[in-house]
């Protein structure tokens, strides 16, 4: 035991000393977290820079300069910095690039799209956001050589602070925005801006992207620690680069959430060709590269001719530079046979470290091409055969790899893709062009059809000519962009072309029917009594009802005609290049004889039928608003006329709608100009004769039409929403009279209101408004009754049963009106607090001792009374009724026996009467 102890304690203390000989060092970002510092997570993550011996921590950074500011400073030792590095070393910073991570800038300038041809010229006069205006050498130098090299000085635009939000060019705050490739273009599609990129290579300017760097006293004092740095760093961004999917899950996981998950693969992918991890060495830069960059700042005026940059650039291999290998040689050049030892055997060594060198690039490249995430091949351009391929490519293409290396390129192609594609190969090997991308399509041995976004070049090798094809897999794309396109166009029910698809045809329909001078007919279709079936059998089955019909209306057209679907129960039908008119008549009778036909719902039956109206282009309207107007007004002719029918639009049907129309605008001002008026209708109380209820009808007193039908303006109202500001109204005069009668009539006197079901189910509001009006007023709750119909009750909503329960908890009653008339259902009586039941005057207008309507009326009375519910007869005009009914026991009577809806003020006098006379009676 106690060399057990021993053991343990030697080894936490070397576990403490191995913890503590890690170096602490500060990686300054010069952005938030993103896939664009992608292999510094790597490399942190996977360990290698603890197995470098280096505790790193990643710091984020505000803006581009911060990196630079920060390793100047001391607070970091390394930073991620532009190609501005190289004007800030000729201003006496003292600092050193260790890598180039970008070989192709990702700078450049975004403009809103405003022709078909981009013209980098269309900047002039505009306001632009290029860089910060308080730092030029931020995300600014490359664009503004880009545009003086185009001939637009900095005087010819209006350059503005960035602020990097591309909202501020979509809504059109500024026309241009400096932008990373890898990210900004992400989001402007996301929203369906339309967009134009300028690169600043279109131009030959052509700047390294992001930098590793650091300080020379970095180097001086901790040369080990910089080059296990860099190297860790290097081997992060190879796994990086391929593993790009984990690293996204990584950056989510433990760094940031700013930007989403598709975000930063796009980020991913579109740092491929900057990168380029498989062409390029990461890490690698180029003297002469950066020489380029230094002329373009001399073009500038940032940067003195002539001017050195000596010491700029880290020599990651010092071992390779052959200064002191010259050195050696000319000190002995005068010992010819010692020096000639020496030289033979330095160059056997260098000879064995180049071809080692090689071995190990090409074992790299190797390993980066196999590991690639998008597929790499290497093709004959002579036969088409492919000569290499990497296990990505061969996995896209659903082969192995000797399958691919015995077949050819256009074997794999869709054969519809062959004709173009073997056309752009044929260029390519002309030489006249240097490469092209396109979208296309593989063919997988089990049928599969694979998008596949391609990326071909020439390339030069040792033997023949060969072309590089880099591919990557959109079928997953595409296919949400063909279900995003097909959800726009098609209602998703019936498959059917939905209202956008439609117009679409419609106009192509109608500038072919002008070519031709053929005619075209629009049927507009609406079902007849759908919502029966939907609130009897349900929403489901009326959905199956719904794909029913439009299988039976694309019956009866042609394959060439179109059978879109509008909405709800609303069908049209386009019929162009008609040569006569006539045959729609039979077009349109077939469909109604196919909808007339029973539709089976699972167990049960369903019978609809169809009103529709008929329009023809060009006679009934010159535009597509016109004629969808016109067969709508159609429609409703149709259904007025009985529905089960079509009728044609009509200058009448025109005159008409406009009179609707003029109606509806009119009843608009009808409240404000105090033109409506309410009446009221007696209940009377068939045993004892008292009028202690009635019922509030409203009148419309037009100016200059007069008196205005309830059945005339009432539709207009429920369809303009007016019915709701207009049955508040009723409510708030009723509770003025009914108080005024409660104090002076009858205490227990009742006025009935009617609510419309729109306005009933209005959601807008509940009743609490009205409650809180009669708590106001002081009238109680029980001195209203609400009349609906049985449609509200077959509705089965909380909506519905919340508003029943809050007028029941407010003591206001509820009557069911119009009651025999529609779906009676003896359920729904039970389960709703329902006070009255109406009989409707279509039974009290036929009444007979020993009729039909007189059993069906007692049956309702005795249902009634069973339930705990009063009566009221309507329609009650003679004697011969009142008595029949209360001999069958119905509680109540209303009809013009006892009168007519008289004026509010002629009613209150004629309660007054007859209070009158029942106190002389008294």
């Amino acid at each position: 035991m106690p060399q057990f102890l021993a053991g343990l304690f030697v080894f936490l203390l070397l576990s403490a000393s191995s913890a503590q000989a890690q170096d602490r060092v500060i990686l300054q970002l010069k952005h938030s977290h993103q896939f664009q510092f992608a292999g510094y997570y790597a490399a942190l993550e996977k360990g290698y820079y603890r197995d470098a011996g280096l505790d790193v921590q990643i710091l984020e950074g505000n803006d581009g300069n911060e990196p630079e500011r920060a390793v100047v400073d001391g607070r970091a030792q390394y930073g991620v910095g532009s190609s501005s590095l190289l004007l800030a070393r000729l201003s006496g910073k003292p600092l050193v690039v260790l890598a180039v991570i970008f070989q192709h800038s990702p700078y450049a300038l975004a403009m809103r799209q405003t022709g078909p041809a981009p013209d980098i010229r269309s900047i002039i006069g505009k306001r632009a956001m290029i860089g910060s205006l308080t730092d030029e050498l931020t995300q600014a130098d490359e664009v503004i050589a880009y545009l003086r090299k185009e001939g637009i000085g900095a005087n010819q635009f209006v350059r503005v602070e960035h602020s990097f939000n591309p909202d501020d060019l979509v809504k059109g705050k500024v026309d241009a925005m400096s932008i990373y490739v890898t990210n900004e273009p992400d989001y402007l599609d996301r929203l369906g801006f339309p967009y134009d990129i300028y690169s600043p290579r279109a131009a030959g300017i052509d700047f390294y992207g992001d930098n590793l760097f650091t300080s020379e006293a970095e180097i001086k004092n901790h040369p080990d620690r910089v080059r296990a740095f860099r190297a860790a760093s290097m081997r992060g961004w190879q796994y990086a680069m391929s593993h790009q999917e984990e690293v996204v899950d990584l950056i989510l996981n433990k760094y940031s959430r700013q930007h989403d998950r598709m975000h930063l693969l796009y980020e991913a992918r579109q740092m491929v060709p900057l990168v380029q991890p498989v062409l390029v060495e990461i890490g690698y830069m180029n003297p002469d590269r950066w020489q380029h960059i230094a002329d373009i700042y001399t073009e500038l005026g940032m940067m003195p001719k002539g001017a050195t940059w000596n010491g700029f650039l880290y020599n990651a291999d010092p071992g390779s530079d052959l200064t002191l290998l010259y050195r050696v040689l000319g000190v002995a050049a005068g010992l010819l046979v010692l020096g000639g030892a020496i030289h033979f055997s330095l160059l056997t060594r260098e000879r064995t470290r180049a071809e080692e060198t090689i071995r190990k690039g090409e074992q790299r490249f190797r390993t980066m091409f196999e590991a690639a995430p998008m597929g790499i091949a290497l093709i004959d351009s002579g036969d088409g055969q492919f000569r290499d391929v990497n296990p990505r490519f061969a996995e896209i293409a659903g082969r192995s790899a000797q399958e691919m290396r015995n077949c050819r390129w256009l074997d794999i192609c869709h054969p519809d893709d062959v004709a173009p594609e073997r056309e752009k190969m044929a260029q390519l090997s002309a030489q006249q062009i240097t490469g092209f991308k396109l979208e296309t399509r593989l063919m997988r041995p089990d049928g599969r059809i694979v998008w596949v976004e391609a990326s071909i070049n020439a390339v030069e090798t040792e033997s023949q000519p060969h072309h590089l094809c880099m591919i990557e897999d959109i079928t997953e794309k595409k296919e949400t962009e063909a279900l995003i396109w097909q959800q726009a166009n098609f209602d998703t029910l019936t498959q059917l072309p939905n209202r956008r698809m439609f117009l679409d045809r419609l106009q192509h329909d109608i500038l072919k029917s002008r070519r031709d001078g053929t005619r075209i007919a629009i049927l507009f279709i609406d079902l007849d009594h759908f919502k029966e079936v939907n609130d009897t059998l349900g929403h489901h089955q009326g959905d199956v009802l719904l794909v029913e019909a439009a299988r039976r209306i694309g019956a009866c057209v042609r394959q060439s005609d179109t059978v879109s679907r509008l909405g709800g129960d609303e069908f049209t039908v386009i019929l162009p290049e008609l040569a006569e008119v006539d045959r729609v008549e039979d077009i349109a009778q077939h469909i109604i004889d196919s909808l007339r036909m029973p539709f089976q719902l699972g167990q049960e039956q369903a019978f609809v039928s169809a009103s529709i109206g008929i329009t023809i282009y060009p006679d009934d309207a010159g535009n597509m608003e016109d004629l969808l107007k016109h067969a709508d007004q159609a429609m409703y002719a149709a259904k007025g006329a009985g529905r089960n029918r079509f009728s044609y639009f009509t200058p009448a049907l025109q005159v008409a709608a406009l009179n609707r129309m003029r109606l509806t605008n009119d009843l608009r001002g009808a409240l404000k100009g105090n033109q409506l008026k309410l009446y009221f209708q007696p209940i009377v109380h068939l045993q004892t004769g008292k009028v202690h209820k009635a019922e509030a009808l409203i009148r419309w007193e037009h100016p200059q039409r007069g008196m205005v039908s309830p059945l005339e303006f009432i539709p207009l109202a429920e369809s303009s929403g007016l019915i709701v500001d207009i049955g508040e109204w009723v409510l708030r005069e009723s509770a003025h009279w009914v108080k005024r009668w409660r104090a002076e009539v009858h205490p227990g006197f009742q006025v009935s209101v009617n609510q419309s079901p729109m306005e009933f189910q209005r959601e807008r509001g509940s009743y609490a408004g009205w409650l809180a009006f009669l708590q106001q007023l002081g009238v109680p709750g029980e001195s209203i009754v609400v009349e609906i119909t049985e449609g509200l009750l077959l509705d089965a909503s909380t909506s519905v049963t919340d508003k029943l329960l809050l007028l029941r908890d407010a003591g206001i009653q509820v009557a069911l009106d119009d009651f025999g008339t529609g779906y009676s259902s003896l359920s729904y009586l039970k389960k709703f607090d329902i006070d009255y039941l109406k009989i409707d005057r279509s039974f009290t207008r036929n009444l007979a001792p020993d009729s039909s309507d007189m059993a069906l009326s007692d049956a309702i009375i005795v249902m009634a009374h069973k339930l705990g519910l009063s009566v009221i007869a309507e329609g009650v005009e003679t004697t011969e009724q009142r008595d029949l009914l209360a001999a069958a026991g119905c509680d109540y009577g209303q009809g013009y026996l006892f009168a007519r809806p008289l004026p509010a003020a002629d009613f209150d006098a004629m309660l007054h009467q007859q209070a009158t006379a029942e106190a002389t009676v008294a």
